[in-house]
């Protein structure tokens, strides 16, 4: 394998190489506590330093209206799919999904399986779909048509499977709640959070290590959920009124996204991350737009992501060898979902433009050599 390594694995993925190294020092001595944050308790004044750092560095980072709770979840953004139906639906008024890829699906599934703890006159339908052309693009903004009875209107802003990703925000009536499922690419680009009801995002793409979920829920949606009379742990209301702090967080994933974000703010914030990401993508998919077919993008332009660029080649054998090959150079993590194959470059804000170089020099040479 190639001395230099680079990681386009598509979560858990890269983190900024100067987090790395400053969880590397602090590791057997937090802060001169003569402990690692692994063993500190989170009742301590060092862990609670840590975690509202964490929770005020996401609000400038990501410019959070002071009305809006900043949650430190566990779960994954899986558990979200059924807490969102949990805490947001209303009798009467249906949940609605836009269906784009298989996360979303999964979203809309696991929120019919939370509905019968929910009594009767509780609903969730999809309102839009692109699963029969293989989750290839968004919708336009005119396909949209979202009842204003609705509860909520649910969508995933970014595909990583069909490397598709929303270049707007939706529209929503007024009365109904616009829930995102940020995971793949919160903290990627500016975010007006004022136009949301709920956001959320499991933090091993851009924000840390797997084992933390960012929630971000405005009024509304706290006031929805205040009533539900649910468990401690799956009210949003709950979680918020004890500051994330209702069991024990997850200490070290909460320290890394802390430092995380840190790192971004000193990098200029979203918009240098967004220019970054931009000038990577358009570099990756120039190289596929340019090759004459030997690379063909999943995704159709207009819905293409900048933060998983999914492509084929023109045989399974060649997809083959192309991986183990530029496994080799040292481009690790190429591999699509198993669920579609294929490959997948992941872009995500800790990748380099080095990395996408590096990449796009190796696709050349592979052409050339294979084409």
């Amino acid at each position: 394998m190639s001395a230099t390594v680079w990681n386009f694995n598509p979560g858990p993925a890269a983190l900024p190489r100067p987090v790395l190294e400053r969880v590397r020092e602090e590791l057997l001595d937090f802060e001169g506590t003569g402990l690692s944050i692994l063993e500190t308790s989170h009742r301590s004044p060092e862990y609670r330093r840590v975690h509202q750092g964490a929770i005020e560095g996401l609000r400038k980072l990501l410019e959070i209206p002071p009305d809006y709770e900043v949650l430190l979840l566990g779960g994954g953004a899986t558990l979200q799919f059924a807490l969102v139906a949990l805490n947001l639906l209303e009798p009467g008024h249906p949940g609605e999904y836009l269906i784009t890829g298989r996360w979303s699906a999964k979203a809309l599934q696991e929120a019919q399986k939370a509905l019968p703890l929910l009594g009767p006159g509780h609903a969730v339908r999809a309102t839009w779909s692109s699963e029969e052309t293989n989750y290839d693009r968004v919708p336009r903004p005119e396909e949209l048509v979202v009842s204003p009875e609705a509860s909520y209107l649910h969508y995933t802003s970014n595909n990583t499977i069909a490397g598709t990703q929303f270049p707007y925000v939706p529209e929503t009536p007024e009365g109904v709640l616009l829930v995102c499922d940020a995971s793949s690419d919160l903290a990627s680009r500016p975010l007006d959070v004022k136009r949301f009801g709920l956001v959320y995002a499991g933090a091993q793409k851009n924000l840390g290590p797997a084992g933390v979920t960012v929630a971000i829920a405005s009024p509304q949606a706290l006031e929805r959920s205040r009533a539900r009379g649910l468990p401690s742990l799956l009210s949003y209301r709950a979680v918020a009124e004890k500051d994330s702090l209702l069991n024990t967080p997850p200490v070290f994933a909460i320290y890394v996204l802390k430092l995380v974000v840190e790192h971004y703010l000193a990098e200029g914030g979203l918009p240098a991350l967004a220019e970054r990401n931009e000038r990577k993508a358009r570099l990756l998919y120039e190289t596929l737009d340019a090759s004459r077919g030997f690379y063909r993008g999943c995704s159709r332009p207009e819905s293409r992501s900048r933060m998983n660029v999914t492509f084929r080649l023109p045989s399974e054998e060649l997809e083959r060898r192309f991986l183990e090959e530029a496994r080799s150079a040292g481009l690790l993590g190429l591999k699509g979902h198993r669920s579609v194959g294929g490959l997948r470059a992941s872009l995500y804000n800790a990748v380099p433009f080095e990395a996408v170089r590096a990449l796009v020099d190796f696709m050349r040479e592979f052409q050339r050599r294979h084409g």
